[in-house]
């Protein structure tokens, strides 16, 4: 069974955003697991302000214990380089292992392959449903555009 996905297109972005996920304020996306885990990546509004990831790096290793807004890492894009910061409070659970091949995936697949990494936590409560993370994008990009929300 495949996922369930909202349109969403402003202005000029486009995207299908996953259901079932949430969302933070900084636009990462977590997808819970079992084991009280959870999958974290970036959404594509997040890669397409990044631009095509040529290099990251994780400081947190493996069984690390990470805090709510510590940086654990950083990517380089071609249009900026971001401190990865961690959304939940718990445990850092390993990197994509994938990414050290497919480094592109980032950018062209940020909710399915392209995820970023794994954490024991749970999400807190500021994170956004997919319908509530489509409305604060439309804010970011209107006032991105100069537009008064």
């Amino acid at each position: 069974m495949g996922d369930a996905y909202l349109a969403y297109k402003r202005a000029q972005f486009a995207t299908r955003l996953p259901e079932g996920r949430l969302f933070t304020k900084g636009h990462f996306w977590l997808q819970a697991e079992e084991g009280g885990l959870q999958r974290i990546g970036l959404t594509k509004f997040a890669s397409r302000m990044l631009g095509e990831v040529v290099e990251y790096e994780f400081e947190s290793k493996t069984d690390d214990a990470i805090e709510e807004g510590q940086v654990i890492g950083w990517l380089e894009g071609f249009k900026a380089v971001s401190d990865l910061y961690s959304p939940l409070k718990g445990r850092f659970a390993g990197t994509n292992p994938n990414l050290e091949q497919a480094i592109a995936d980032i950018h062209r697949f940020p909710y399915d392959r392209g995820w970023l990494y794994r954490a024991e936590g749970e999400p807190p409560a500021e994170c956004m449903s997919t319908a509530e993370y489509a409305s604060f994008l439309d804010g970011t990009i209107d006032r991105m555009l100069g537009k008064s929300s």
